[in-house]
């Protein structure tokens, strides 16, 4: 009971994600680099104690019952799910978040600039449905039923925001929008033959940490139907999926383990203000491009960040 009750040798983070760990794993890194940055090294100075949903959200209530249970010097929760369940567990501990709705009215945070005990990256890429769509149609101009992909467990509010983008642009583009939701593999399977035979010639997928853990699933489901899809990070491009268009998750976990490490020298969650990306790149896989026997209009070519060979 002593034993239990004494402080830890070094500090603990809580590090609790929506996503898997093979699957984050190229994003988990980056945190840790972010946390180097400020002089703490994953087994030397600090530990971790991850917790992963593996796309599953029902799956956080528990997990975050075990990091209470847990003497954690600081959370960080990876995704909007699990940030609203680590703040609904009311730690003790600062909250570091990446959400991807605005967190002022989410209620995670007082404001951008005070936020108050928890902190972190406003991820904002909820918004950029419509100017996805515009980006996939401009490069497959022959597809006049595009499929939009959403998960609705991933909170009403946030997935209203994103087909209301996406559907605003459809209308503006003259393009018809055909909307199928997935919560489990099975559905993403279903829902994506239902598109195909609703005649979609395109697919935009919600940005969402659960598909973000059936990557694979939904880049091979594509490439088998030869539908191309654009997505929110350059991940999906990068194992094979068409384009992409947003900011660098990459760089979003970078800052999170930045401001952890900040936390843990002492510094207040409330005077670290939530941040926003500053930049959003678009990436294009060529190879893919060229097995949907897709010409790159010279507009794409030059406004890309990154041609994936």
């Amino acid at each position: 009971m002593a034993r239990a009750q004494q402080p830890p040798a070094q500090p603990v983070i809580g590090f609790l994600s929506t996503r898997s760990s093979e699957e984050a794993a190229i994003h988990t890194n980056a945190f840790r680099r972010g946390l180097e940055d400020m002089g703490y090294t994953e087994g030397r100075n600090v530990a971790i104690e991850y917790r992963w949903a593996n796309g599953d959200y029902s799956r956080l209530p528990p997990l975050v019952a075990d990091l209470r249970s847990r003497l954690i010097s600081v959370v960080v929760a990876t995704g909007d799910p699990a940030a609203f369940a680590a703040k609904a567990a009311g730690f003790a501990a600062p909250l570091v978040f990446i959400v991807g709705q605005d967190p002022v009215s989410a209620g995670l945070v007082a404001s951008m600039n005070r936020p108050g005990s928890a902190t972190g990256v406003n991820f904002f890429t909820g918004d950029l449905g419509g100017k996805r769509l515009e980006l996939l149609c401009t490069l497959v101009p022959s597809a006049h039923v595009v499929g939009l992909l959403l998960n609705p467990s991933f909170g009403m509010e946030a997935v209203d925001q994103f087909r209301q983008s996406v559907a605003t642009a459809a209308q503006s583009l003259g393009r018809e929008l055909v909307v199928q939701n997935a919560t489990t593999d099975a559905e993403i399977d279903a829902s994506i033959a239902a598109l195909i035979k609703a005649g979609v010639t395109a697919l935009v997928v919600q940005n969402d940490p659960f598909f973000d853990s059936r990557r694979s699933r939904i880049i091979m489901l594509s490439s088998r139907h030869q539908l191309p899809g654009i997505f929110h990070i350059r991940e999906f491009p990068a194992d094979g999926g068409l384009m992409s268009y947003g900011a660098s998750l990459a760089d979003t976990y970078h800052q999170v383990g930045v401001y952890a490490g900040k936390i843990l020298r002492g510094a207040k969650s409330d005077d670290l203000p939530v941040l926003r990306p500053t930049k959003f790149e678009l990436v294009i896989n060529m190879k893919t491009a060229r097995a949907l026997r897709l010409t790159i209009p010279q507009s794409i070519l030059i406004a890309a960040d990154e041609l994936i060979e």
